[in-house]
């Protein structure tokens, strides 16, 4: 067994717990927005341009209390027009890129 393994399975049953979380505010609230993909500790959503700053707030509200810890859990978001012109590198709120 991995030493890691606990820690493993914990984050990704955090991860679980915030993305259930989420898509059930998406739901009940009738986002356009779709939840999309999980890439690792990553959620990857396809969102109106009218929604994006609400659904920052809401991410940024709903991920972190997935779990009730001692410590804050971190969650960052970024922004892009799409994987090609993602921005890289980008911290907390970053601005859509379109293409030339």
């Amino acid at each position: 067994m991995a030493i890691n393994m606990p820690i493993q399975g914990t984050a990704a049953d955090i991860m679980k717990k915030a993305m259930i979380s989420v898509q059930s505010r998406l739901k009940k609230e009738d986002w356009n927005t779709r939840m999309i993909l999980q890439v690792h500790d990553e959620l990857v959503f396809e969102v109106p341009e009218d929604e994006m700053d609400e659904l920052i707030v809401m991410v940024l509200d709903e991920m972190p209390a997935a779990l009730d810890l001692d410590v804050t859990l971190k969650v960052d978001v970024k922004s892009g027009y799409s994987w090609e012109y993602f921005c890289k590198g980008c911290r907390q709120r970053d601005f859509i890129q379109y293409p030339d």
